[in-house]
């Protein structure tokens, strides 16, 4: 995908360690991500103390996801236009400040369900503007030799967070339940919120910021037309968005197709985790070696290899029986999944000019998240009308198909030295 790169002894893990900005950035991304697990779980704990009307009481939860889920389809590509206007750890700080703020109000305000529902929408909505400015703010911080290990270590964490999180949130949130204090778990969720805006506040980026942004009116429409057509002329950010969107997608479809397979390989549905976790430690362990070793080797083909584990993995769920193997598949998907995120991502924040970054990734964002939602909505459904071999064929269809098509746009690209 990228370049091979000289490796420098200014390069990997230690000398990123050694930056005092980065490592608040990066300190300020786990605490953050881990604030963001924490509070789902409590949300959905919530539930059983808040008035939910009757005709909603069964499908409760997945209105709260619902909720979550909009304003990243809906805010996600508008919310990059302010991330290339103003500054980015502003942005950060007072994305984590506002979070933090919402969660205080719960203890507050009525128990309705209405609340809930409308403290998570708002909350996702502020995030929308949270992740364009850290993935624009990671190339500002870390010196380019360092981008792909920096990225590296940031899956790393960010994937942690989703498995450590929801991990450990109910027995945390219990401990702190049992103090007894009204509104405990959310004053935990919104510390923690506060200690990232903290952390966020130590870092120092160096960003050109353009005076006339601040005095010029924004025009949104214009603003994101800009984006996408500047998108759309980059024949290499539109194959790295395809590359991401696949990616996300698969990752989504895991857990629902998960819960299929739990029986072929003599699970209980609800051990579907079993299988989850694996994944999670195959891309957590990918991700680490290419931070370590990412500068030495070259890194153009780790992408169609990454697309090409993952498909065959897919295939190879369809005739799984023992516990061991889908164990394996799963790891090895996680694997793959690691050498297409990272370098693309990499390549991304590379090849894009500061001034647009904040929409190139408020629109990388966006399509991420419609790549996530189509799966969670059409997974379960697919399954159940032509089974779970059909569609595990399909997906492995689709992946190595998207992996070769843009693999080879990406090379030729490069090649021309576009």
């Amino acid at each position: 995908m990228l370049p091979a790169k000289t490796p420098t002894e200014a390069s990997g893990f230690k000398a990123l360690l050694k930056s005092p900005q980065f490592l608040f950035l990066w300190t300020g991304q786990i605490v953050s991500q881990v604030a963001d697990k924490i509070s789902t779980v409590m949300s959905i704990a919530l539930l059983t103390t808040y008035h939910v009307p009757v005709k909603y009481v069964a499908s409760s939860s997945s209105y709260l996801f619902i909720a979550t889920t909009i304003p990243a389809i809906l805010f996600g590509a508008a919310a990059g236009i302010f991330v290339d206007r103003y500054p980015k750890k502003k942005i950060m700080v007072i994305a984590d400040i506002i979070r933090g703020c919402l969660i205080l109000l719960l203890p507050i305000l009525p128990k309705e369900f209405t609340v809930l529902l409308l403290i998570n929408f708002l909350t996702s909505t502020v995030t929308q503007a949270f992740a364009p400015a850290e993935q624009s703010a990671i190339p500002l911080v870390v010196k380019p030799e360092n981008l792909l290990t920096a990225n590296a270590l940031f899956t790393t964490t960010s994937t942690g967070s989703v498995i450590v999180g929801f991990g450990i949130a109910p027995t945390i949130l219990g401990a702190v339940t049992q103090l007894g204090q009204n509104g405990s778990r959310e004053i935990l969720v919104a510390s923690l919120y506060f200690i990232a805006a903290g952390l966020g506040q130590l870092v120092k980026i160096n960003e050109p910021i353009d005076p006339r942004h601040h005095s010029q009116h924004v025009n949104p429409w214009h603003e994101l037309k800009v984006g996408f057509d500047y998108i759309r002329s980059n024949k290499l950010l539109l194959s790295a968005m395809l590359q991401l969107a696949v990616f996300s997608a698969t990752i989504a479809a895991l857990p629902v197709l998960a819960v299929k397979l739990t029986a072929e390989v003599g699970l209980k549905t609800e051990e579907f985790g079993f299988l989850v976790a694996p994944a999670g430690i195959g891309l957590v362990l990918g991700a680490g070696i290419i931070g370590h070793f990412g500068n030495r080797i070259q890194q153009q083909s780790l992408p169609l290899i990454g697309f090409i584990a993952m498909s065959a993995v897919l295939a190879t769920f369809t005739f799984v029986q023992s516990l061991w193997l889908g164990l394996l598949c799963a790891g090895i998907l996680g694997l793959g999944a690691s050498l297409v995120a990272v370098p693309v991502q990499t390549l991304v924040q590379e090849r894009t000019p500061e001034s647009m970054r904040g929409k190139v990734f408020g629109f990388q964002n966006n399509a991420v998240n419609i790549a996530v939602a189509v799966p969670l909505a059409l997974a379960g459904s697919l399954t159940e009308q032509f089974g779970l071999q059909a569609v595990l064929w399909g997906m492995s269809f689709i992946v190595t198909v998207a992996g070769i098509l843009a693999w080879n746009s990406t090379r030729h690209v490069l090649e021309d030295g576009v």
